[in-house]
């Protein structure tokens, strides 16, 4: 096999590799899977509210199958709620961060990923019957592969007690799914572009060293 050839074959299985392991393949949520997760919130102690619960089963029942952003809006303490696990002096940025140390994994081992985040530059510039809610910390954007890959890691046992870390860190926070949504560059049309910019450098290196 030849060198062209070697090199277009590897840059194949890492973009399948990666494709495969980026895109949601499972479809939309049965109505067992749809149960088996709401089952799950109804168990909770304290349970969701009964609106809130209604919420979440329309959001499993008319899963589309393909990835979503959650938007999040975020408001932290100036000093984070003392419970067990906070240590005196740590910020609420170091509260959060021992949320995320279970989150981040979990995310990034199915796939998603923040594509907007950043600091607030301003209290809202612009509100409408929303008293209280001028004031924000931050703003991001969380990628999701599926619904299916969201529930399986808000529904891990490991992340109930990790849950309490968030609530310590943030004083107020609003959150909402997007889907469909649009963004310029898909990771997985950027790696293509870049892979076959590779190959066919590599391609002509190899004809002009022939030549």
């Amino acid at each position: 096999m030849t060198t062209t050839r070697i090199t277009w074959a590897v840059l194949t299985v890492i973009y399948l590799s990666f494709f495969s392991w980026y895109t949601s393949f499972g479809g939309p949520l049965t109505e067992e899977e749809v149960e088996h997760y709401m089952s799950g919130f109804e168990s909770r102690t304290p349970a969701p509210p009964p609106e809130r619960l209604t919420q979440i089963r329309r959001f499993l029942e008319e899963d589309t199958g393909d990835d979503f952003v959650m938007v999040n809006v975020i408001h932290m303490y100036d000093k984070p709620l003392q419970i067990e696990g906070v240590d005196p002096g740590e910020s609420s940025a170091d509260v959060l961060a021992k949320y995320m140390a279970y989150m981040t994994p979990e995310l990034f081992r199915r796939a998603c990923h923040p594509v907007l985040y950043g600091s607030a530059a301003s209290a809202a510039l612009d509100i409408m019957n929303a008293d209280g809610m001028e004031t924000w910390t931050a703003g991001a954007g969380m990628r999701y592969r599926s619904r299916r890959d969201m529930m399986e890691i808000s529904g891990n046992p490991e992340f109930a007690g990790s849950h309490e870390f968030k609530v310590a860190a943030m004083q107020k926070t609003i959150a909402f799914p997007i889907d469909p949504w649009i963004q310029a560059g898909d990771p997985r049309l950027l790696l293509a572009l870049i892979l076959s910019l590779v190959g066919a450098l590599v391609s002509w290196r190899v004809a002009s060293v022939k030549g």
